[in-house]
């Protein structure tokens, strides 16, 4: 398709001098051709012509072309033309495929985010593989990336925990000890009055610990060791799942420079005092109000995410700031970042905050971290670890990570979805056992494949033109999925691309067929292809299945 389409921007460059984007799409099933354009179309008005006539003036420039009514232009792929494709894919897989869009840019992407003093829910598990995704696509077109994760080791949840936490024996203190604990601050935060009023007190005291980086009181050292507790948690967690991260920013790290560029805009009337809080007025904008210093002086979420925003690009300069929320966060950025426009509109150009949805059990069941109520991280990795035991006695992490990986990620960024461990280790349908699988048959045939002097076949089946045109599809793939952030794309080619090499498999014998040398560069550039892409997903090929 790259090639189909820089002829015919070639074409179009030399007849009307224009040079622009077009559309390239496999041709309707009515239609005898490969791909069609519909350029011709859109030209229409800006020519003064009949898209008819432009169609035909095209067509007579290019070969192996139709035009069919009202404009649009059909293009033929010869089995020469789809050979030599195939066989310089194969040949140098990484040169053809490469991108060169973000070489020299650096990006900095901060996904899963967990709270210390919390365990990790669902949420961020599917935050943490999507993230590295979107790290893995932009790694993939030249960027250098930066990892980052952001986390609220001061606030309301650590005081409510350590409230509870005082009044525990913590001798033997685990990260499971500490979740039930902040449950338990929640409902006594809401309920009593006397808990209200310590749990408040106990927010200022541990912002000072941090900010005075207080070691020595009984309070600063079970602080301290929750703290410890929780980000070791976390470590161990990404480390099981394959995600690594570069850069880990506590809120306590960057809240004094949020403070700092607060209240010197406070200052200059960006942001306003409203009842002893400092605020930003974001309904001269069309958004809602936000405090960002509260009452008693301590700096809230707001002012955080303005500490890091700054903070990030005094430590990296970015070109670009991929920042990934749960949709909750969509208003509430908003109203950030809009602040921060005000005096670093640069900052704020150069920031792209995504968000996605809920991660729901079949049932429709409704979950919640302040009830405890929630489903843990760990206990999906458990349930896919189960149902691929109980149904393949298989134990594979490799198989599970992918099951676990490619149910989060065939869904495009944004709503919420359903997450059915059942329907996700399946090695029939769009599952990641099934790419798995499909990746491991292609491999045993290379395996068996011993190098022969054969003559290269140039007529191609319907099975053999279907699956080159699916594999040359890849590099257009990869590019939108680039430039939309966008892993559900690539997992969604890989399916159909898997379809198209069954059917290959199915009706083209490879090993002894006197096709053989052609259909091997098949094989051969299908793995390829397939190990590209799962590797953009975080997923590996396990020797066997």
């Amino acid at each position: 398709m790259q090639e189909i389409r820089k002829q015919l921007k070639n074409v179009i460059k030399n007849l009307y001098d224009l040079d622009i984007d077009l559309d390239l799409t496999p041709a309707p099933d009515n239609v005898d051709a490969d791909y069609s354009s519909n350029i011709a179309l859109k030209l229409a008005k800006e020519l003064h012509k009949a898209p008819m006539e432009i169609a035909n003036e095209i067509k007579n420039n290019l070969p192996n072309t139709e035009v069919s009514a009202p404009g649009f232009i059909n293009f033929t792929l010869s089995d020469d033309f789809l050979q030599s494709q195939i066989n310089s894919l194969d040949t140098d897989f990484a040169t053809n495929i490469a991108s060169n869009e973000f070489t020299g840019k650096t990006v900095i992407c901060e996904f899963s985010d967990p709270n210390p003093f919390k365990v990790l829910h669902v949420g961020h598990l599917y935050t943490s593989i999507v993230g590295d995704s979107i790290s893995r696509l932009f790694e993939y077109a030249g960027a250098k990336v930066i990892r980052a994760n952001f986390g609220g080791d001061v606030g309301l949840h650590v005081a409510k925990t350590m409230y509870i936490l005082q009044q525990k024996d913590t001798a033997n203190l685990r990260i499971e000890d500490i979740a039930k604990c902040y449950v338990e601050g929640t409902a006594a935060y809401e309920d009593d009055e006397h808990a209200h009023a310590e749990i408040t007190k106990l927010n200022k005291e541990i912002y000072k610990i941090n900010s005075e980086d207080l070691h020595d009181t009984d309070l600063a050292k079970l602080y301290w060791h929750g703290r410890e507790l929780s980000y070791d948690y976390f470590k161990d967690f990404y480390a099981k799942i394959g995600v690594k991260f570069d850069k880990f920013y506590p809120e306590s790290t960057v809240a004094d420079l949020g403070l700092e560029k607060v209240k010197e805009e406070l200052e200059k009337g960006v942001y306003e005092m409203s009842d002893g809080a400092v605020i930003f007025n974001g309904e001269k904008f069309g958004l809602h109000t936000r405090v960002f210093i509260n009452k008693e002086g301590v700096p809230t979420y707001e002012t955080k995410d303005v500490g890091l925003i700054f903070t990030k690009w005094q430590d990296y300069h970015f070109d670009k700031s991929v920042v990934i929320t749960g949709s909750e966060q969509l208003d509430y950025m908003k109203v950030v970042l809009k602040s921060i426009e005000q005096y670093a509109p640069d900052l704020v150009e150069k920031t792209n905050h995504l968000t996605h949805g809920l991660v729901k059990l079949p049932g429709n069941v409704k979950m919640s971290s302040r009830k405890g109520n929630f489903l843990k991280a760990i206990d999906v990795l458990d349930m896919i670890n189960d149902e691929l035991k109980n149904t393949y006695n298989s134990t594979d992490e490799k198989v599970s990570l992918a099951a676990t990986k490619y149910a989060f990620l065939k869904y495009k960024m944004g709503g919420n979805i359903v997450f059915d461990p059942k329907e996700s280790v399946k090695m029939t349908g769009n599952s990641g056992p099934y790419l798995l699988y499909s990746a491991v048959r292609a491999k045993k045939i290379l395996t068996n494949y011993k190098s022969k002097d054969l003559i290269n076949n140039c007529t191609y089946n319907k099975y053999e033109k279907n699956l080159a045109k699916k594999i040359l599809e890849y590099k257009d793939v990869l590019k939108e999925a680039v430039k939309e952030m966008a892993p559900h794309k690539v997992a969604g080619y890989l399916y159909e691309l898997a379809q198209e090499f069954s059917r290959f498999y199915e009706n083209c014998p490879v090993i002894g067929s006197k096709e053989e040398l052609s259909r091997i560069k098949f094989v051969q550039t299908y793995f390829k292809i397939i190990s590209h892409g799962l590797g953009i997903l975080g997923i590996e090929i396990p020797e066997k299945m």
